[in-house]
């Protein structure tokens, strides 16, 4: 029994490790943790209301990812991404994802691809209701659950990885200029462009789509940071 309890306890470590990672993904996407500066482990754990372990493993995950950096003796560092790495990150989706679409679009049962509109609605009432770790969230199983219907699980894994490195900036500022709902409206449009079965037409939504994002990028990166209600710990 004493080797049960051992087995339950490091799983319960582990999804608290789960937990505080994604709760530290989305703080960098939507601006909380500002590019360029160094946060503290125990810091970051008191905000979250956790102890700094799971918080230091955590950060050591998104070390290995590229998000941060350590900082002896400091922290870590939120590594910053500078306009031309945007660029070719953005790309790369366009390469990978727009032809994958049309292939989708020619491919995939209809019942498929209606199981995702409720994800794509998530997306817009996040967008309005101005809840941007639920938009974030909401945007990124979209993204994914679509790419996961061509069958390759690699596409999928690459995609996701580059939506990490790729994350936006000062999505507050944007939040409060009203200029994620359009954005987040996209999803729906496109979906539907792909029970219509145009593969052509859907292929250009996805690029238009890219660029959009990569617009709001460009203009996250001018926007002041905020930190949405609730800090950190609505992220767990």
């Amino acid at each position: 029994m004493g080797d049960l309890k051992q087995h339950s306890l490091i799983k319960a470590q582990e999804r608290l490790r789960d937990q505080v990672g994604h709760a530290l993904r989305a703080a960098l996407i939507a601006g909380e943790l500002r590019p360029g500066s160094v946060y503290s482990a125990p810091g970051l754990a008191a905000e979250l209301g956790v102890s700094a372990t799971p918080v230091r493993e955590a950060m050591l995950d998104l070390a290995r990812e590229g998000l941060v950096e350590p900082v002896r003796n400091k922290g870590f560092r939120i590594t910053e991404v500078s306009e031309r790495d945007l660029d070719q990150y953005t790309e790369l989706r366009t390469m990978i994802e727009v032809p994958t679409i049309g292939r989708i679009t020619r491919t995939a049962e209809r019942e498929q691809l209606e199981e995702l509109r409720p994800i794509a609605e998530e997306i817009v009432s996040s967008a309005r209701e101005h809840n941007l770790i639920g938009y974030l969230e909401a945007d990124r199983r979209f993204h994914l659950s679509l790419l996961a219907l061509a069958g390759n699980e690699r596409l999928v894994e690459t995609v996701g990885d580059l939506r990490k490195r790729s994350r936006l900036y000062g999505l507050t500022g944007l939040d409060e200029a009203g200029k994620l709902v359009s954005s987040a409206e996209e999803h729906l449009e496109l979906l539907d462009l792909m029970l219509t079965g145009d593969a052509e037409a859907a292929e250009e939504c996805m690029q238009r789509h890219l660029g959009h994002v990569r617009s709001l990028w460009a203009q996250g990166r001018d926007e002041p940071v905020g930190r949405p209600q609730g800090g950190l710990g609505s992220g767990l």
